[in-house]
């Protein structure tokens, strides 16, 4: 068992020796290899170190060459610039002596004038001396010869002047009014030539119907037994309609028909609309008749939208306000003359467009100006005021462009016209109002303003006839002779026109001629 221990720890120490014998001479092994590096690196590190030095030498050599080379170089152009200096103020001096040469040279001809001018100042002063008294003399000699006429004459020297200055001013205003007839006449030769190309060629690229409307609208009924059940016991039924559409209903003796009468176009549409779903519907009594026409107005109010989003596609106008685009719809249901106010609007519309292409104008700009000119309309018997600032207003709540605000106030002269686009509006607006077949009046007030015409034309001295034609388009003024000569008659047609325009209202323009004429009639026998 010791023996086994003793073996045991001899075979551990001799490995433990072994063990430390190998680490030593690992130790010095990597010793031995790491200090042969160290050497290896010293060596490199001398090298490298030698080489850059030399190359560091060589380095500032270069350095200090270029550097003398720079120098060298900017000595040189130093100097050069200094020689270019030198030269230029040299040159600089030279003309300072020419400059101040040519300057005494001035000064001595001004030194010059100034004597000659004192000289003839003297002169002049001695001449106008001279003048003054001859003037005296002959003022004297005027006054004289002055006395002796108006002692002929027997006229007084103001009386002589006035009596000069009407014969004057009727020859002035004779020449002028000659030399203003031929200036027209060249004017309209030109301008009426353009003029009629483009409207002629506006009116016949465009051409739309008219539909007259009035203030009644007439419902056809299936039966004559509806007409008992529409009034109701004890007319309750056509009292609760009239009440919720704000019509008059008439039941006369006009076989299967009712009429709607009204000035309002929307009101009286809803009405009729209501009546004809009541009369398909067979159910009336109050109630339902309040239910319907509460239908009837939302029915019409989408029509509105969507004739006024027609409308605006039609003509292509786009970025109106959605209220613009009502107003637009409710012009289908207003009439001035028994023309349709959208129709009118949007043949405006299309008549400032050709125009407006034809002259180079922003087309799109006097479309949009054309569609809206009388979109008051829309409004004006809700609002006070007339329709075109009615819709200056609109125009204005919804930012329209400046040149379009301008043309809907100004397309009845209310204010000046401020573009061209604001003239197109209104010319197209008189061209569409006034072509025929697009306005009926009354017989009435038609007589009325042709008797206006005339009596407002007899009015002036001198005119002998009148005569109104063409529908009072043209009034024929017959002048007599012996007051009114070829010179007047230019300034009593200007005359009488200006005051037509003061107190009449008229769609369009009325011509206005003057026609003077001498007869010599003598009968043989």
């Amino acid at each position: 068992m010791n023996l086994g221990i003793q073996i045991t720890l001899r075979t551990v120490s001799i490995g433990i020796g072994i063990w430390f014998v190998g680490m030593a001479i690992g130790y010095l092994l990597r010793r031995f290899v790491v200090e042969s590096k160290l050497k290896d690196s010293e060596k490199l590190a001398k090298m490298i170190i030698s080489e850059a030095e030399k190359e560091a030498e060589n380095k500032k050599k270069e350095a200090e060459i270029e550097v003398k080379d720079f120098l060298f170089k900017s000595r040189t152009d130093i100097d050069k610039e200094l020689r270019e200096k030198k030269n230029e103020m040299a040159q600089i001096e030279r003309r300072m002596a020419q400059k101040e040469s040519e300057i005494e040279k001035k000064l001595f001809s001004i030194s010059q004038s100034e004597k000659e001018l004192s000289k003839k100042e003297k002169d002049l002063d001695e001449t106008a001396k001279r003048a003054k008294d001859k003037e005296t003399r002959y003022q004297n000699l005027i006054d004289e010869q002055l006395l002796k006429l108006e002692k002929l004459s027997g006229l007084s020297m103001a009386e002589a002047k006035e009596e000069l200055k009407m014969s004057l001013f009727q020859e002035a205003r004779s020449e002028a009014a000659n030399e203003l007839k031929k200036i027209e006449e060249e004017t309209k030769l030109k301008a009426e030539e353009k003029s009629s190309k483009i409207i002629s060629l506006a009116i016949q690229r465009y051409a739309a119907d008219h539909v007259a409307e009035s203030t009644v609208s007439i419902v056809d009924l299936p039966n004559d037994e509806m007409k008992g059940r529409i009034i109701g016991r004890e007319g309750r039924n056509i009292r609760a309609l009239e009440i919720a559409t704000g019509m008059d209903l008439i039941i006369d003796d006009t076989p299967e028909a009712v009429i709607l009468s009204g000035f309002d176009p929307i009101r009286r549409e809803v009405a009729r609309l209501a009546l004809e779903k009541l009369i398909s519907d067979g159910r009336i009594h109050p109630a339902r008749i309040e239910d319907v026409v509460n239908k009837a107005k939302k029915e019409i109010a989408t029509k509105i939208r969507e004739e006024g989003e027609k409308t605006a596609l039609e003509c292509g106008i786009d970025g109106l306000h959605p209220e613009e685009i009502k107003l637009l719809g409710r012009l289908k249901y207003r009439t001035s003359y028994s023309q349709n106010i959208l129709q009118h609007s949007k043949e405006v519309c299309f008549l400032c467009g050709i125009m407006a292409a034809e002259l180079g104008v922003n087309v799109k700009l006097a479309k949009r100006a054309g569609l809206l000119h009388d979109i008051g309309k829309a409004i004006d018997h809700q609002t006070d005021g007339t329709h075109t600032q009615i819709g200056v207003d609109i125009a204005r709540r919804y930012r329209e462009p400046k040149v379009v605000i301008n043309a809907i106030a100004s397309h009845h002269e209310d204010v000046e016209a401020e573009s061209v686009i604001a003239v197109l509006v209104a010319a197209a607006d008189a061209i569409s109002a006034s072509r025929p077949g697009a306005r009926r009046e009354m017989l009435e007030s038609y007589v009325k303003r042709l008797t206006q015409l005339e009596e407002i034309t007899t009015s002036f001295k001198g005119v002998e006839k009148t005569f109104a034609i063409q529908a009072g388009r043209e009034i024929r003024i017959i002048v007599e002779p012996e007051t009114i000569k070829d010179a007047d008659t230019q300034f009593l047609a200007k005359d009488i026109a200006k005051k037509i325009e003061k107190e009449m209202a008229y769609p369009g323009e009325i011509k206005v001629t003057v026609v003077r004429e001498t007869r010599a009639v003598e009968y043989a026998r």
